[in-house]
């Protein structure tokens, strides 16, 4: 039985909403190889959500650029004039041909290397050769300017655009877990992002590598081989008792090792002097660096949830934060089948000279494409999606059951809607459950009046 559609073909609602049981914790093989989904899944959640651009420290002066998608538009981030950043699609209004071909760098305007048209740093067409005796100046130049997103905007100096102007806010997009997520970052200080994306492309489709990050059941499985190396000590980081997962709205999640209260207890009475000097000795450990205690300004940033939370973010609907907020990961779908990551180092400013070497260099062969990690989860990703693409196989549902009705949602003090558990997979329940809120919502009115409310009482 042929379970792909054909070219064209867009699944209605019905079998979307089919594609997830929430009750059951299966999701259909289908929403990996179906090319009419990832279609769908370009127009209504990509084009359509807040997308994670670059960081300030990247973009820093007048002129400075960085490339990167929406989906799979191009875009131009850039500082322009007055100082504004601003995401400009990478396609010349004339021809279509790109304008920027490098990946970064400083520009005084953009020309476009085939007619010559060339734009402003915020997108107002500028020049045009041959605009009199060729046009006869019939073209006017105000209705030509680039492409822009429809929104920009930063949260702790991470820049977002979003190419629909009904979006909310990214402050509200965010909501408490996502910007929770983004606080890990910067719950030591002010952040750099270092010189250097490391990029490849896994066999695999995006949710697949999406989804792994809140994964914690297949840490001792498939990263033995760290352990066994002695890069790093897979029991000190697994913690399978101690599970915490945060839903946010719209699809942001949290999950991962938990801080025990007790724990979080002795780590406060720690000053704030002894702490930056455990930091200073965290590679000095043989089974592996060990990450600080956060300082206790970060208890600010992130609340005293927050404050416990050793997981992963994800920033709904791909840019993962890892374990200790020093790297960022951006899952940059190229059609169903394959899957680019980027890898971005994000570190303290005022971080010694001598650590950030070590981290940086602990960094690259943790993930990307020197990732010891990273190779082993990219040849489950790349299985994992092959065999969507078989007749039969595809036929059977995954199982994403585990701890499926065991766990309240707790209702103390925080407003963070949370479990604290054992390892599980509520948060890829999560994931599913919001990815067809988002593929069945014609608009951002009909995805905020119908998106699943955040979860209360047993899960």
């Amino acid at each position: 039985m042929d379970l792909i559609h054909e070219a064209g073909a867009a699944p209605d609602k019905a079998d979307i909403r089919s594609y997830f049981d929430p009750a059951s914790g299966t999701l259909d093989r289908r929403v990996f190889a179906d090319e009419a989904v990832y279609k769908l899944e370009m127009q209504n959640i990509f084009a359509r959500a807040w997308n994670f651009m670059c960081h300030e420290s990247q973009i820093p002066n007048i002129g400075d650029y960085f490339i990167n998608y929406i989906g799979e538009d191009q875009v131009i981030v850039v500082r322009d004039k007055q100082g504004e950043v601003q995401v400009l699609l990478n396609t010349c209004r004339h021809r279509g041909n790109a304008l920027c071909r490098a990946e970064q760098g400083n520009a005084k305007s953009f020309v476009c290397s085939y007619h010559g048209w060339n734009y402003d740093l915020n997108g107002d067409l500028i020049g045009v050769p041959g605009l009199t005796s060729y046009y006869h100046k019939d073209l006017d130049k105000s209705k030509w300017g680039l492409a822009k997103a429809a929104q920009v905007d930063h949260f702790h100096g991470f820049y977002f655009a979003t190419l629909d102007p009904d979006a909310p806010s990214l402050h509200d997009y965010l909501g408490e877990v996502g910007r929770i997520g983004l606080g890990l970052l910067v719950a030591n200080g002010d952040v750099v992002i270092v010189d250097g994306v490391q990029k490849n492309v896994i066999d695999c489709n995006w949710k697949i590598a999406v989804d792994n990050l809140f994964d914690w059941y297949h840490v001792q499985y498939s990263h033995a081989s760290a352990g066994i190396a002695g890069f790093m000590d897979i029991a000190a980081i697994l913690h399978p008792n101690n599970q915490m997962v945060m839903f946010g709205e719209y699809g942001h999640a949290i999950s991962g090792p938990v801080i025990p209260l007790d724990k979080q207890a002795e780590i406060d009475a720690i000053s704030d002097e002894d702490k930056l000097k455990m930091a200073a000795d965290m590679f000095d450990n043989e089974r592996g660096p060990v990450p600080p205690p956060r300082v206790s300004f970060a208890k600010e940033l992130l609340g005293p949830v927050g404050m416990r939370c050793m997981g992963h973010p994800n920033i709904f609907p791909n840019l993962w934060v890892s374990t200790n907020g020093t790297q960022l990961s951006l899952r940059l779908p190229r059609g169903p089948f394959e899957t680019e990551i980027w890898w971005f180092t994000v570190l303290p400013k005022a971080m010694p000279e001598e650590i950030r070497k070590k981290q940086i260099l602990f960094n690259a062969h943790l993930f990307g494409p020197a990732g010891m990690l990273e190779q082993d989860d990219g040849e489950n990703w790349s299985q994992s999606t092959r065999a969507s693409r078989g007749v039969k196989a595809r036929s059977y549902r995954h199982n994403m059951s585990m701890g499926l009705g065991h766990d309240d949602v707790l209702t103390d003090n925080s407003t963070v809607s949370r479990v604290e558990t054992k390892i599980s997979e509520h948060a890829q329940r999560w994931l599913y459950r919001n990815w067809t809120d988002w593929l069945t919502a014609d608009s951002w009115a009909e995805l905020k009046a119908n998106h699943a409310p955040l979860p209360k009482g047993r899960v």
